[in-house]
């Protein structure tokens, strides 16, 4: 099951326009990256429960023949909660061990070694963990060394301090995980079914992955991940063709030859660079977009059908779908939402 009924408040204005799972990383909604992982690793299956903007999602994803999966849905009227979410969904996850995996995680995950991990401890529910520098934005978990969860707090203190592994919000679970999720009433996996299932004494364990994981949840952290992805850090492909070391174009995209690009960065698909615009590093721009004549873009990430007028300038920023940037303006450090009609 991927997660995506998320309303994405941490994003805001962004997420005025489109749901939390459909915020692009790398010109692709960063659901595509958890369902790509999911097919993978052959799973065939794949149920996601719904929210905001439903519709969005709908249409990105279809029936998941994209990915070569059988994606059903699950719409909520009213927010389920994490658990709560999974069992509204319980006729599609009944029949065996199953992923629980969120839509907006972006990660280059292996399920093989997390499936393997759970079955070889004799796990009733696994959680992944990774190890942060940052301790005080997620919920810490304890566990021994052989991965054995002993407690968790959530979204410690300074004086709580003394882990620094966190729950990423992928798990695996045992069916019957699902007779200790009440049912219609929100439930939340990390305040409620976690702690929970401890109480009662049930095998749970922490598989550390090694590898990269980002919660895309807010502004700082969209960010992250889309440099970290341009800058290689992370397991997946980027799209396009690489015309230069660094610099991967989309198809039908028009880039002027006076134009300069500089790695890392990706320019969208049918998207238009004029004369004199200087775009990158570290810059992602969507489909559709235009950047103007002497336009400067460095370190932001454009989404779809984005405008940038002729001398404008762009720095450390995120703007929004189908909006817009004045000629002859400097802006630093924003996210931009500003829809044309």
């Amino acid at each position: 099951m991927v997660l995506a009924a998320g309303a994405g408040t941490r994003l805001r204005p962004l997420t005025y326009e489109i749901p939390k799972p459909m915020a692009p990383v790398l010109n692709r909604p960063v659901i595509h990256y958890a369902l790509a992982n999911l097919a993978r690793h052959g799973i065939s299956e794949v149920v996601a429960n719904l929210h905001a903007h439903p519709e969005k999602v709908r249409r990105y994803c279809g029936s998941g023949d994209r990915w070569g999966i059988d994606l059903s849905y699950s719409y909520e009227p009213k927010l389920m909660g994490t658990a709560g979410a999974v069992k509204k969904a319980e006729r599609f996850l009944k029949n065996g061990p199953f992923f629980v995996l969120s839509g907006d995680g972006f990660t280059d995950i292996n399920l093989d070694e997390l499936y393997a991990f759970h079955r070889r401890h004799g796990s009733m529910a696994t959680m992944a963990v990774k190890e942060v520098d940052s301790r005080f934005d997620y919920g810490i978990t304890l566990a021994s060394k052989s991965g054995r969860i002993r407690g968790f707090i959530e979204k410690p203190t300074w004086g709580q301090v003394f882990s620094n592994k966190v729950n990423t919000g992928i798990y695996v679970f045992e069916p019957e995980v699902l007779r200790y999720i009440p049912k219609d009433v929100p439930f939340d996996f990390a305040r409620e079914l976690w702690p929970t299932l401890l109480k009662r004494g049930k095998p749970l364990y922490a598989y550390e992955w090694k590898g990269y994981w980002c919660d895309v949840g807010n502004l700082g952290e969209l960010r992250r991940c889309q440099m970290d992805a341009l800058g290689g850090r992370v397991g997946v492909d980027l799209p396009g063709r690489e015309i230069k070391k660094g610099v991967h174009v989309e198809q039908r995209a028009r880039i002027h030859p006076k134009a300069k690009l500089l790695p890392p960065c990706l320019i969208g698909q049918d998207s238009r660079i004029e004369a004199g615009a200087k775009v990158g590093p570290f810059t992602v721009v969507g489909h559709g977009c235009s950047i103007g004549a002497g336009a400067s873009v460095k370190n932001s990430i454009l989404f779809d059908h984005v405008v940038v007028g002729r001398q404008g300038y762009l720095s450390d920023c995120i703007v929004g779908e189908r909006s817009s940037v004045h000629s002859d303006i400097a802006i630093y450090g924003a996210a931009i939402l500003n829809v044309r009609e």
